[in-house]
């Protein structure tokens, strides 16, 4: 007697449908989230008008003509790469110092390694209530000054101390980020290179120069392109310290767009430099992971 053989062949067995199947509904959010605001932004950045659809028109390049033109826009830019490189430097050297310090046995090394993390899981807005606080003009750090018989120094008034103020506040807040993410890589590095420096009588700036910087070039790389997108993105502490001032000398360019969008409601001028915000970023993530696939 012939038995019916039943297939248990299941459509899932097939890579490609299983594989759609499965990133079907990552795809969808992916696309309403961010394909779909990305795409809108460059459309907007061509036109003029109101924000809805119907009250836009076409103006084609109009608008990044104008932020060629503009003088805030270039004193906005000069702002960004002064606070972003005035950024990068410090917050690297400094938690770079501070990972090779605590990861060797030292007293109390768990605690310090909280307490300079600490910073890094506060919220922006918090910190800069926080330091906007300590810097106004009667508050404690001019009440140290005062101490020493130095006048008080309006921080946060002057178009010579705001931007250091910001800046101090944004190398504390990424300081222990870039630490944890140097202690990973030192502990990357193969204790035997140590070892063998050591016997060749090697010391420890030598030991540094030759083996832990070179160990660390995809980290320091990384820790680079993070710190800058950090530094591009950087909105709330303006909002919250400065609004920008005095005299345009603290505005940054995400909150150049903030003010361009919602306070001047020009949101084609807004998006073509927001566009340019964001073929700037995209840049720094393409050299990341060049980086990471050269390494």
């Amino acid at each position: 007697m012939q038995k019916k053989i039943y297939s248990t062949k299941s459509w899932l067995d097939n890579d490609t449908a299983a594989a759609w199947t499965f990133l079907t509904p990552a795809l969808i959010l992916l696309s309403v989230f961010i394909i779909w605001p990305i795409a809108y932004l460059f459309y907007l950045s061509f036109t003029a008008g109101s924000f809805t659809l119907k009250g836009t028109y076409w103006i084609g390049l109009k608008n990044y003509w104008r932020l060629l033109l503009d003088p805030d826009f270039w004193q906005v830019l000069g702002n960004t790469f002064y606070f972003t490189v005035a950024t990068i430097i410090p917050s690297l050297v400094i938690s770079l110092a501070l990972a090779v310090l605590l990861n060797r046995s030292i007293p109390l090394r768990g605690i310090l390694r909280s307490a300079y993390f600490l910073p890094s899981i506060i919220s922006l807005v918090a910190a800069g209530l926080g330091f906007r606080w300590l810097f106004q003009t009667p508050g404690p750090v001019n009440g140290l000054l005062n101490f020493f018989g130095i006048p008080d120094i309006p921080w946060l008034g002057d178009t010579f101390w705001a931007m250091p103020v910001i800046i101090l506040m944004s190398i504390w807040k990424q300081l222990g980020f870039n630490m944890v993410v140097f202690l990973a890589g030192l502990q990357a590095i193969p204790p035997s290179r140590y070892e063998a420096a050591d016997l060749d009588g090697a010391n420890a700036w030598q030991q540094f120069w030759y083996i832990t910087l070179p160990g660390l070039r995809p980290t320091m790389i990384f820790a680079i392109i993070t710190t800058a997108i950090f530094t591009l993105r950087s909105f709330e502490q303006v909002f919250v310290m400065t609004g920008g001032g005095p005299m345009n000398s603290t505005n940054l360019l995400v909150y150049y767009i903030y003010q361009e969008a919602f306070g001047q409601f020009d949101f084609g001028y807004a998006a073509a430099a927001a566009t340019l915000l964001l073929a700037a970023t995209m840049i720094l993530v393409y050299l990341q992971l060049k980086t990471w696939k050269d390494e």
